[in-house]
């Protein structure tokens, strides 16, 4: 996670760290009778991280909101990204889609506006003149002909934010995609 203030929120990795122990448990799930108190046991394994997923992803949205009076997101379409076989595990393992949700939903429980913006070429149109950087997913710095080097991911939070008060000022909203 981005902000506008710079600070970034790391990703924790609930499936990436449980893993080996999901393997092992795997396994021997497989030698238990289906329904069983040693199956039932083996399987909560799965539950645990799922949990540890929403709570993060609660805790945070609710950061997010309480701090700001205007959110403006990516209108990701994190179907379409699972997709790819190789980043499938890693994007599921973030939590973007159940992360949206709440942020919508404490938006409206404390009165805050928060809109999705098109994610097409926010990475690659520089913040400051608003000249389109051509860059491979690899560049993690945004380096400009007017003399801007900034971090990728903080010229995408920056070009996003002004997208959405654009679309704020209009009295648009995209259609959610949950």
């Amino acid at each position: 996670m981005k902000a506008e203030q710079n600070r970034t929120q790391p990703n924790p990795r609930f499936y990436r760290e449980a893993e080996q122990a999901l393997k092992r448990l795997g396994r021997q799930v497989s030698r238990k009778v289906k329904g069983s108190h040693n199956w039932k046991k083996a399987v909560k394994k799965h539950l645990r991280i799922q949990r540890q997923r929403k709570d993060h992803a609660v805790k945070l949205a609710r950061c997010v909101v309480m701090s700001n009076d205007f959110i403006a997101l990516e209108d990701l379409s994190v179907r379409n990204m699972k997709r790819n076989r190789h980043l499938s595990e890693s994007i599921s393992d973030v939590g973007w889609t159940q992360f949206r949700h709440w942020v919508d939903d404490y938006g409206k429980v404390f009165g805050k506006v928060v809109v999705a913006v098109n994610p097409a070429y926010t990475s690659q149109i520089c913040s400051n003149c608003g000249r389109a950087v051509r860059k491979d997913l690899k560049m993690r710095r945004h380096i400009c002909g007017c003399g801007v080097d900034i971090d990728r991911n903080f010229n995408a939070a920056v070009n996003i934010l002004k997208a959405g008060l654009r679309m704020a000022e209009r009295g648009r909203k995209l259609p959610k995609r949950l």
